[in-house]
């Protein structure tokens, strides 16, 4: 791992579902209901509690929009909480998803700060089925934790989750051309 600006920032390559951070995040799409890629994996592997809990924010508040972000239990999982936020799908980039991506980084890190959370660990939101192109995304990803660590406390760290090699690298860059 590279040396960080700030050591409330380290990047891991692996099984998000098997961190034991205090909240790990789901690339979750609007329904709140499980689907692919991470947030069908975060829902098999947390149970049906965490379903259940989606089940009752969709009834108090109906569907979650792009950019917001929600909070559950963690169910089974090792994390205590997971924050389900929308990331945009990409369109080119011509229809805000880059504001839309940055506000599912600012609206997960708030919900870790409304909660006291020590730890958060975010995957590659909208890389994967929603096809936002990765060097983009980690940019995005790198500068908003980093904004957000140099002015708030909570929380005390933040993990990148990389799914493969690929993705590690690309935080690790991010991160050294902010050094």
């Amino acid at each position: 791992m590279l040396a960080s600006p700030t050591p409330r920032l380290r990047i891991v390559q692996g099984d998000i579902t098997k961190l034991a951070t205090t909240a790990i995040v789901n690339a979750a799409n609007s329904s709140l209901l499980g689907g692919g890629g991470v947030d069908g994996a975060i829902h098999r592997a947390g149970g049906p509690q965490i379903l259940e809990e989606c089940r009752q924010i969709r009834a108090r508040q109906g569907s979650c929009k792009v950019g917001q972000a929600v909070i559950t239990s963690g169910g089974r999982l090792p994390a205590s909480y997971v924050i389900h936020t929308v990331g945009p799908v990409w369109n080119g980039g011509h229809k805000n998803e880059p504001d839309l991506l940055a506000s599912c980084y600012r609206t997960s890190l708030q919900l870790a700060l409304d909660n006291q959370l020590e730890s958060v660990a975010f995957p590659g939101i909208s890389t994967g089925i929603y096809h936002y192109p990765k060097p983009a995304a980690a940019a995005i990803a790198v500068r908003e934790a980093q904004q957000w660590l140099a002015t708030h406390e909570w929380p005390r760290e933040v993990v990148f989750v990389a799914f493969d090699n690929e993705a590690k690298q690309l935080y690790e860059q991010e991160v050294a051309r902010t050094l």
